[in-house]
């Protein structure tokens, strides 16, 4: 029975129909199998028994007709004419009862045909004795003599062949009746028979027929029931494939679908809160960078601020220093002019001395806003680091303006030296006044150095003012790109928002389905994250519109709490 089952549904198709066929064959069979014994009864009757009882009768007729022209032959003693006529028509009788005989001996078929035949074949023979013994004496004229053979021994053999030819009369008609009687009852079997095949071939195809009917249909009901509970989203079914049919394949086909969407659906929901964890985090970094980034715009407003007022004192100390050297000059022509001009060389040299310690806090504040521009080149290089390829050129001006910085931070130390070494010797000078005839050559000469240091002084303070302004330019262009670093943000703040959003939706259509052991995707928690945090308007405005830098150490001291900003680092 499993194998049936396991069977194709062509296969259980052609087995069912192959029964029926078998059915219909077996009763097709049967039926002609019958039809030819009611025929062979028919052929039966009408080939051997009618033909034998004709036969019989027609023998039994001539026998009888034999008996009446002996007896004419008898009457017509005596007669010629009248005798070869009768003996003529007895002959002719003999003939067709001989006919008769022929037809009868060829449908022979029982053995009391053959012992009546026999009997009837002896009798025969001496029945003719008789009769031509009568006809001799006839022809002789002996009429008492004819008469005494017709009335003897030839009516007594003429009896029994007359009895003989009915018993085969009445034995082939006895054959006959039975052999109609036998076809009826064949008939009557036979239609019995076929018409109880009929009805059990009829019930076997019905149950046949719904067998199989509920062996293909009811796969395709767990099929199509299958089907709609994946349709509405359940994939927890149960399926059991249990043939091997078109059915069962189709079964083990929406089982193993089932099992591929049960697959897709839980890689889709655990991607779904990955995206959905992803976006959040995204939308807080983009708050978080939202806000560093308005922490930069500070600060570059800041940065502007002091490098304007930066730019504003390097060109002081540019003035201060070319006061300087034609104060140098000056003290040059007052020292040659001798010493006249010894209390003028005095003052002057106080007027030194004190342009010395200012030009000593001057290259104090050169020093550091060399140490402070170092720091700010440092941080825009990696802020241009940070940038990628939109920071690169800004990258390379914060590098030239690094070096500038080192270079002014030298001289300033180198400068910081000279001028402390002048004012020690100022000092000197002005202990040694009262020697100033006799050293004043000397002091020309210290007067030409400090005047050249002075020129230099001015060429170094030259070169600051061009980096920077150098500077203020990538200040500035770090202003811009922090504007489109601002609108960036604003866009990635944007998609996170929309991501979080399709994830969101995303979540909600996988929730419909079912999964085994799964519990439907929880709806996303709101983050209060807001809209992206935009750039103070202040950060907009001219660096020219900002207020006063503050003092070196007080800038310093603003700028360190930045160190402690998480993952945010500065040099």
């Amino acid at each position: 029975m499993k194998l049936f089952y396991d069977l194709r549904i062509s296969a259980k198709l052609f087995v069912g129909f192959m029964l029926l066929l078998i059915l219909t064959v077996f009763l097709g069979g049967f039926s002609v199998f019958q039809l030819s014994r009611v025929n062979g009864t028919a052929l039966e009757l009408g080939t051997n028994w009618m033909p034998s009882v004709n036969a019989a009768m027609g023998m039994k007729e001539r026998i009888s007709r034999l008996r009446t022209q002996e007896m004419q032959i008898v009457l017509s003693a005596g007669d010629e004419a009248n005798l070869k006529k009768y003996e003529k028509r007895w002959n002719d009788y003999v003939a067709e009862l001989k006919k008769y005989e022929a037809d009868y001996v060829k449908l022979i078929s029982t053995e009391d045909e053959k012992k009546f035949f026999a009997d009837y074949s002896k009798l025969w023979d001496r029945y003719v004795v008789e009769a031509k013994k009568l006809t001799a004496q006839a022809n002789a004229g002996n009429m008492e003599e004819a008469r005494t053979t017709l009335r003897g021994e030839s009516s007594k053999l003429n009896a029994e062949i007359l009895a003989l030819a009915d018993k085969m009369v009445r034995v082939n008609a006895d054959g006959g009746i039975a052999e109609y009687r036998m076809g009826e009852q064949i008939y009557a079997n036979s239609r019995a028979l076929i018409i109880g095949l009929i009805v059990v071939t009829i019930a076997l195809g019905l149950l046949l027929a719904s067998w199989i009917a509920r062996v293909v249909a009811r796969p395709l009901q767990e099929a199509v029931k299958v089907a709609k509970t994946v349709a509405s989203g359940d994939l927890t079914s149960d399926i059991q494939v249990k043939t091997r049919d078109e059915t069962g394949e189709l079964l083990q086909a929406l089982k193993e679908m089932n099992a591929s969407l049960l697959s897709v659906v839980s890689e889709v929901r655990t991607g779904t809160d990955l995206i959905a964890t992803a976006s959040t985090e995204i939308a807080n970094g983009n708050m978080d960078l939202s806000a560093r980034t308005e922490s930069q715009a500070g600060s570059l407003e800041e940065t502007a601020s002091s490098m304007e007022e930066l730019t504003s004192t390097v060109k002081h100390n540019s003035d201060n220093a070319r006061q300087a050297n034609q104060l140098s000059h000056s003290a040059s022509a007052v020292a040659q002019k001798g010493g006249s001009v010894v209390s003028q060389v005095v003052d002057t040299m106080g007027s030194i001395s004190e342009s010395s310690k200012k030009i000593v806090d001057i290259i104090a504040v050169i020093d550091g806003i060399a140490f402070q521009t170092n720091i700010l080149a440092l941080n825009a290089a990696v802020e241009a680091a940070r940038a990628g390829e939109q920071g690169r050129g800004f990258a390379v001006v914060a590098s030239e303006v690094r070096n500038l910085a080192q270079r002014s931070a030298s001289a300033a130390k180198e400068i910081k030296t000279l001028i402390n070494d002048s004012v020690e010797k100022v000092g000197l000078g002005t202990r040694l006044v009262d020697e100033a005839g006799i050293t004043m050559k000397e002091v020309v000469d210290s007067v030409k150095r400090v005047s050249d240091i002075i020129s230099e002084i001015t060429a170094a303070g030259a070169e600051q003012s061009s980096g920077i302004d150098q500077i203020n330019t990538a200040i500035i262009q770090m202003d811009q790109v922090t504007q489109q670093n601002a609108a960036l943000v604003e866009e990635a703040a944007a998609a996170a928002g929309a991501l979080q959003e399709q994830a969101a939706n995303l979540s909600r259509v996988v929730a419909v389905f079912k999964l085994h052991h799964v519990q439907p995707a929880a709806g996303f928690q709101k983050q209060v994250a807001g809209p992206a945090v935009r750039i103070s308007a202040q950060a907009d405005k001219p660096a020219a519109n900002t207020r006063k830098l503050p003092p070196a150490k007080a800038v310093s001291k603003q700028r360190e709490p930045a160190k402690t900003e998480q993952d945010w680092e500065e040099f």
